[in-house]
């Protein structure tokens, strides 16, 4: 426990304290690859309302701060809502009527479901109320613009990374992705589908389920114990971190290599210890700054792309001494960040 809480330190020490200029940040906006530069400063304290599915875990903690950070550079009123995990979609969209409610000039939504608010969305492309895409994904009419990078090519870029290291004879691969029906899960399983064509692999599914500890412990003690001669395991980040660990603390019994389907905090320290060889990162903080971005873009008529995406990079243990965390998390002390709307 003692050497874990050392490494989450010295990972946090390296993110700075205080906001700097996060700009301009290489991306790939509707396909075409440039720098993005946000706006200096919004022209009003627009009142935006932004809903995420949970802040059980880090990665959710940094889209928070950089929600925050952006919000408070930019000069605008911000909510964070998040919902408490994937299994609470009626939360969300009693978060999204409350804020309603409360008059929200623009919305930034992280969807629990790829298409579970398509009914309230278009009431609020109707009303002229813009909407972006966070993250995970909306498969709705009405978004405005999309702050997000394609889970397809997040596990297609942690395929490749597999192939590369197990070269080019049969595989077995396990598959853990996280809830079903989450946007990033479909997108996810879409891309490692495309990728495993023509290819000698054989995937393991896993199940789904809500990516808090204890159900991904479950699932993979679950799956490990059915397929105890997989090559390797891709996984979501909580399943992979615990995954890490067991095959670490059993290595007679186990012989599965881990490679996480997106970086967290929790996934870093393990690929520091060698427990997990890498993960692709979408840089989650990033797109959080440039949702808020493109919401006042929208109110304020000074358009950008329609989908913007930071460039995914793969990390592990080499690639991760040059890597900018504060891409992917937030400074030493802040955590979840939840704050009403304010009336």
């Amino acid at each position: 426990m003692r050497i874990c809480c050392a490494l989450l330190l010295s990972l946090l020490a390296l993110v700075p304290c205080h906001a700097t200029e996060w700009f301009p940040v290489s991306v790939i906006a509707d396909a075409k690859a440039r720098d993005y530069v946000p706006l200096t400063r919004a022209s009003r304290p627009w009142r935006i309302c932004t809903l995420l599915p949970h802040g059980i875990d880090r990665y959710w903690w940094g889209v928070a701060w950089g929600l925050h950070e952006e919000a408070r550079r930019q000069g605008v009123q911000l909510g964070i809502y998040e919902a408490g995990g994937y299994q609470f979609p009626a939360m969300q969209r009693a978060q999204l009527a409350r804020c309603i409610q409360l008059g929200a000039d623009a919305f930034v939504i992280g969807a629990i479901e790829a298409r579970g608010l398509c009914h309230e969305i278009d009431q609020l492309k109707k009303s002229g109320t813009p909407v972006i895409d966070l993250v995970n994904g909306i498969d709705c009419a009405g978004v405005t613009a999309h702050s997000r990078v394609d889970f397809a090519d997040m596990a297609s870029e942690a395929l490749g990374y597999i192939r590369g290291r197990a070269g080019a004879g049969p595989l077995n691969l396990g598959w853990l992705p996280g809830p079903r029906d989450a946007g990033w899960v479909l997108d996810a399983e879409r891309g490692l589908r495309t990728a495993m064509e023509g290819a000698p692999v054989r995937l393991a599914d896993g199940g789904y389920g809500p990516v808090d500890r204890s159900t991904q412990a479950a699932l993979v003690r679950g799956l490990l114990g059915r397929e105890s001669r997989l090559d390797y395991l891709l996984a979501n980040a909580e399943a992979a971190a615990f995954a890490g660990q067991l095959v670490s603390g059993s290595p007679s019994r186990f012989q599965t290599q881990v490679v996480s389907l997106y970086a967290t905090e929790r996934v870093l320290e393990e690929i520091r210890q060698g427990r997990v060889l890498a993960a692709p990162t979408d840089s989650p903080v990033t797109q959080a700054r440039i949702a808020i971005d493109l919401a006042v873009r929208a109110l304020e008529h000074k358009g950008e792309a329609y989908w913007v995406s930071p460039r995914i990079q793969m990390l592990d243990r080499e690639s991760l001494e040059d890597f900018d965390i504060s891409r992917l998390m937030p400074p030493g002390g802040h955590w979840m960040i939840r704050q009403e709307l304010p009336e």
